[in-house]
């Protein structure tokens, strides 16, 4: 690809992440990733590393990136340059351009490693359809559930047994817990169903602490600053983290998904691997891997030790966020159950019969 058409490319992903960001409850936000159009100048290191970005910007969301480090500069208040914008308080976009493009050029080298991986949100509010998923499964599979969870990050969600959800009226959890997931609900709500959670676990290549207060700065960073609810979980799940840390390896995706398939299984429990949003980050070699290994470990699936995979992914011809389930034996064809919100803010429920 030449230069030129690099940058235009470049250009579509942050229009379009600016503009989702301000259709998903975040324009303030959104005004920030829109001004990193102003980068595209090439005066600074980031600006001209973004222009030239060999890879696929938006899929690679690489305007999140450096949202992310924008943000945390006024979270540990290095540089508070950009707070009135994420109050709300600066509505003029030609303002916005000229403080993100003054703050990239003062923090150039500070900001630049922020591009080297992707966004590592870690959204509890994508629970809400896992557990919807569950709710669903209970009836088919029966209550048991071992979780293994790809992409966990700081394994937020590998900590979904301690959440307490309401599910359009259907509840679960603990409801003394302090995170607390309740999103609109749109549609009949989940069965209500017994869900016994028996183990749970995760894998990342770069997994966060949420032990050490800058990692989990980190990830606080990349929440939308607008959002409080997002940021009252993040809160949450730092709370929870402390009482009981989660168990997530540093491990690469497909190696995990086939030595997890490979360790012993209790009796009348279904094996569930589960991911939100993390797919399209994997290399299309890591997912054929994974699908060859799921494929082959369904065929040896049984009643007594059965086998699911709960997917939160976006489809990338229409940008929604898909719920679909498989699972083994009885349900290998794909189950698409409802759509969601990004960050949980909203589930659609169509539940497959």
């Amino acid at each position: 690809m030449n230069p030129i058409m690099e940058i235009e490319e470049v250009a579509k992903a942050i229009h379009w992440q600016a503009d989702h960001a301000q259709t998903n409850g975040a324009p303030h936000t959104g005004q920030v990733v829109r001004g990193q159009l102003a980068l595209l100048d090439g005066s600074t290191q980031v600006g001209r590393r973004i222009a030239g970005w060999p890879g696929k910007p938006l899929e690679d969301a690489l305007p999140l990136r450096l949202a992310g480090g924008h943000h945390n500069l006024v979270l540990t208040g290095r540089d508070d340059r950009l707070a009135p914008v994420y109050r709300g308080e600066i509505a003029d976009q030609a303002q916005v351009d000229a403080l993100v493009l003054a703050v990239t050029r003062d923090h150039d080298e500070a900001l630049l490693p922020w591009l080297d991986g992707p966004p590592q949100t870690n959204e509890a509010g994508r629970s809400a359809s896992i557990m919807a998923a569950l709710l669903w499964l209970s009836g088919r599979v029966g209550p048991r559930f071992e979780l293994n969870e790809l992409g966990a990050s700081a394994g937020v969600n590998t900590m979904m047994e301690r959440f307490f959800f309401d599910l359009g009226g259907t509840t679960a959890g603990p409801e003394g817990s302090p995170m607390r997931i309740v999103p609109e609900w749109r549609g009949d709500a989940p069965p209500v169903a017994d869900v016994q959670i028996t183990g749970i676990q995760g894998c990342d290549r770069a997994p966060v602490n949420l032990a050490d207060k800058d990692q989990a700065l980190r990830l606080k960073s990349y929440v939308w600053a607008e959002v409080a609810e997002r940021i009252a979980r993040i809160d949450a799940a730092i709370a929870l983290a402390a009482d009981k840390a989660p168990d997530v390896v540093r491990m690469d995706a497909g190696d995990w998904v086939e030595q997890r398939l490979a360790a012993p299984q209790e009796d009348d429990t279904t094996r569930v691997f589960f991911h939100s949003i993390v797919w399209q980050y994997l290399p299309p070699e890591t997912r054929a891997r994974i699908e060859a290994a799921m494929a082959q470990a369904g065929a040896k699936a049984d009643a007594r030790q059965r086998l699911a995979w709960v997917m939160l992914e976006t489809n990338r011809q229409t940008f929604r966020h898909e719920l679909t389930v498989r699972y083994w034996p009885g349900g290998e064809e794909p189950a698409l159950l409802g759509t969601a919100h990004a960050h949980g803010a909203w589930v659609e429920w169509f539940g497959a019969s």
